[in-house]
């Protein structure tokens, strides 16, 4: 079960950066706010229809829920945002490294205080020295980009 689990996390990543440069491309013709609109938009249409037909529960039960929960909506927002601003300006993979560099150092820290009534996993010297090496990534990958824009605009 696990490797089904990790294989959909996969294709979700690979789905992730296939949205980041449609929604980066689509941005540059729309615009910032209408590419994130649009996304958001759809994807409620979709949630309702599949809510509709394959709900579990009681949607009212959202008003009961502890409002730090609710939270999590406007990180969602946050990142698709940001995200549509990021690709056009830095580039998917840029983009892409970036997030997943944040969602890494947020995770190892929610992990090792176990916060949200998660796992407790203690942070090594083996996590710093990742996110130390996907930033290095990361560099190298900016710098490439830069390289490649100038180069491009001088043509």
């Amino acid at each position: 079960m696990h490797i089904i689990i990790l294989l959909g996390s996969v294709i979700g990543g690979v789905l992730l950066s296939a949205q980041s440069s449609i929604n980066g491309a689509f941005s540059r013709k729309s615009g910032t706010y209408e590419a994130a609109f649009l996304t958001f938009f759809s994807g409620a249409l979709l949630l309702a229809i599949l809510i509709l037909f394959f709900g579990e529960g009681n949607i009212l039960k959202v008003f009961e829920a502890p409002k730090w929960q609710l939270a999590a909506v406007w990180f969602g927002v946050g990142y698709l945002f940001l995200t549509v601003v990021a690709v056009p300006r830095i580039g998917v993979i840029a983009t892409n490294i970036a997030t997943v560099i944040g969602q890494l150092s947020a995770g190892m820290v929610i992990d090792h205080f176990g916060f949200f009534g998660g796992l407790s996993v203690p942070f090594t010297w083996e996590r710093l020295l990742a996110i130390l090496l996907m930033l290095i990534a990361l560099r190298f990958i900016y710098i490439g980009n830069k390289k490649q824009r100038a180069e491009t605009e001088r043509s």
